[in-house]
């Protein structure tokens, strides 16, 4: 082959080469896409706002449920909270001490 060919043909190639990123930028370019079809396009607007109002929701759920749940593990080993005052009551009253009346009404005023 002679000089002149190959000087030909390493011309063709380098323009070839220098010219195929053209191919990929002649393509449709995605961020020049319309908004009704862009893939993100409930990202803007109500559909933005509805995702964040999800996403709040949803933290708040795992927040509360977190804390419910670690209080009723937290409340597992306690013996159940007695009320001393109504106890007392109802020891007078199962002595005879006080009478029906008296009872309701004392029963009234502890909010039993």
């Amino acid at each position: 082959m002679s000089s002149t060919v190959r000087s030909v043909f390493r011309g063709v190639g380098f323009t070839v080469v220098m010219l195929a990123p053209t191919s990929a930028l002649a393509q449709e370019r995605t961020w020049e896409w319309h908004w009704s079809t862009h893939p993100m396009m409930f990202m803007w607007g109500a559909g933005g706002l509805l995702m964040m109002l999800m996403m709040l929701v949803f933290w708040v759920v795992v927040i509360a449920a977190l804390i419910f749940g670690l209080r009723w593990l937290m409340g597992q080993g306690r013996p159940p909270v007695r009320d001393d005052a109504f106890e007392i009551l109802r020891q007078r009253y199962a002595r005879g001490d006080i009478d029906k009346q008296e009872f309701e009404a004392r029963k009234r005023d502890l909010g039993v």
